[in-house]
């Protein structure tokens, strides 16, 4: 099985391509794709995903790995990899093939054993568990290496189809929304219920054992209605 695992980013975008033998893993090809700052984002946003489909179309992978989003400090940074990670998304399916996902820290506690491992021991164990004669040089392609490395295992252990539809988090998670069985549905779900049973409870009727499902939808907005007229009034200047 061959890997494609990529670090997204529209200034630096690491690749690192993987097989998987028999249980052993080695590395094919890694590096890092650059954009100029000099250019508009539309035309570094074709050069990655011209890079991109071009791995896919010379080495033919298996499935690709590509980091999930995570929240950062900064927004533009945040935007300009998110922007990188649809493209590489569109290419994959362009080119019809699987994708799994993961954060970076869950990369990190399968290479080195722990979420908080810094750059030179993630850099260090990939290149120990790929047999490198020394350890990747750039951060982009060592992550990219390293998310390779985790998607080998975890589909050789699990089977493309299945550990590639990994528990979703957010709306631009590779898989589709699973209503009620992410954490984050349960979480909705759970606040809705909390709201309808301190609503029943206004009413006077108490919560349910059903987590308020018999509070209708109606009976919400009455109770709303009726906040909203309280506050109106509570403004309104003594006559």
């Amino acid at each position: 099985m061959i890997v494609l695992g990529i670090d997204p980013g529209t200034a630096a975008l690491g690749y690192g391509i993987v097989e998987s033998t028999g249980g052993r893993l080695r590395e094919i090809d890694h590096g890092v794709f650059e954009t100029s700052a000099d250019t508009s984002m539309p035309e570094r946003l074709l050069g990655v995903h011209g890079a991109v489909s071009a791995w896919l179309a010379s080495h033919r992978p298996d499935v690709m790995a590509v980091e999930r989003l995570f929240f950062s400090r900064n927004a533009q940074t945040a935007f300009g990899v998110g922007q990188a990670r649809g493209v590489v998304l569109l290419a994959a399916a362009e080119a019809g093939v699987p994708v799994m996902e993961a954060t970076p820290n869950e990369v990190k506690s399968a290479i080195a054993g722990y979420g908080a491992a810094d750059k030179r021991q993630v850099q260090r164990m990939v290149q120990v568990v790929l047999g490198m004669s020394a350890p990747p040089r750039l951060d982009d392609a060592a992550d990219a290496l390293a998310i390779a490395v985790w998607a080998a295992n975890t589909a050789g252990s699990a089977g493309v189809g299945r550990a590639a539809m990994s528990p979703v988090m957010d709306r631009s998670a590779v898989a589709p929304i699973a209503r009620g069985r992410s954490g984050y549905e349960r979480a909705v779900h759970e606040a809705i219920a909390r709201e309808r049973a301190e609503a029943s409870a206004r009413l006077g009727a108490g919560p349910s054992d059903t987590d308020g499902e018999a509070t209708t939808t109606a009976e919400l907005r009455s109770v709303r209605a009726a906040e909203l007229r309280s506050a109106r009034a509570a403004k309104r200047p003594a006559s």
